[in-house]
């Protein structure tokens, strides 16, 4: 199958998509993107990530290609188009095309592209059914990682780091020895006490839109959420430890480095949780991150 995206106001042959040298995403890294899982064929918290698209823009002050609605509409367009029923789509908006220059330049279009794939759920149930393992690595990024760029070489170094050790994810490590986040995912622990434990949004971490849905879903879980951040050394010696993202929405963690955690197998609390996505991607508002992003 021929796939389709959407390039700067056309709908054309992913194969025949094509970017400008000069456009400031590919020579700078500036630009931002958003991935919005698709399942059963329809958006999951879609409006939750084009608001935060458009947070990243205003934060770079790269304008807006179009309003969130029609971005929205493009959107299902081009997940029918791709015939996805289960997957993702990309979104990526650059300041666009410019003679190369370090500072902003002005009156220029922003670039945006558009395009989706199919992701089978089977791999990411299997990984919610038996867990998975982490390892720890450090945290080498820039300070505003709230802002969610392009520029993802720290990230991409260590989730190698993570694929050479034989695990799923990364949690980054702080210079003062605390978990910020995973390299594609938020980080979470389990207490002794019951507690889900995370690091709270702000500039050192990018605030997850599953993440969010979430702490909004604990209205049903009752589950007493602490925003801190934890150690390493927490990491550990938790009862359980989970992530969660777009793409996998929560998945137990059952071994961190060479330690394993609990019985090694998803405790009680996670799998609760992993459940509570299920119903909730497979039910009719799957919008509850909308309008909880960092203002």
């Amino acid at each position: 199958m021929n796939r389709i995206a959407f390039v700067n106001g056309q709908y054309t042959a992913q194969t025949m998509a094509a970017v400008h040298v000069e456009d400031r995403g590919y020579q700078f890294s500036d630009g931002v993107y958003e991935v919005i899982p698709v399942m059963g064929g329809k958006q999951i918290d879609g409006i939750g990530h084009l608001e935060r698209l458009d947070r990243s823009l205003r934060e770079l002050k790269i304008a807006r290609p179009m309003s969130d609605r029609a971005m929205s509409m493009i959107i299902d367009e081009v997940v029918r188009r791709n015939r996805v029923r289960d997957g993702w789509v990309y979104i990526q908006v650059t300041r666009g095309v410019s003679p190369r220059d370090h500072a902003f330049p002005k009156d220029v279009e922003p670039a945006l592209v558009i395009y989706a794939r199919p992701k089978p759920a089977t791999a990411r149930r299997q990984n919610a059914e038996n867990g998975v393992a982490i390892i720890t690595a450090p945290d080498q990024r820039w300070a505003r990682r709230d802002i969610k760029t392009v520029s993802l070489l720290a990230n991409c170094i260590a989730k190698q780091a993570a694929k050479e050790a034989g695990a799923y994810e990364a949690f980054m490590v702080d210079g003062d020895g605390m978990i910020t986040e995973g390299s594609s995912t938020n980080a979470w622990i389990v207490d002794q006490e019951g507690r889900l434990i995370t690091r709270p949004a702000g500039n050192e971490i990018l605030n997850g839109i599953t993440r969010l849905a979430l702490i909004a879903l604990n209205q049903e879980l009752g589950l007493e959420i602490v925003e801190r951040p934890f150690s390493v050394e927490e990491l550990r010696d938790a009862r359980e430890v989970f992530l969660t993202s777009a793409s996998g929405l929560a998945l137990p963690v059952v071994k961190v480095d060479d330690k394993v955690i609990g019985n090694g197998r998803p405790g009680s609390i996670s799998t609760r949780i992993v459940e509570t996505f299920e119903r909730y991607v497979s039910g009719a508002d799957t919008n509850i991150a909308a309008g909880k992003t960092v203002a």
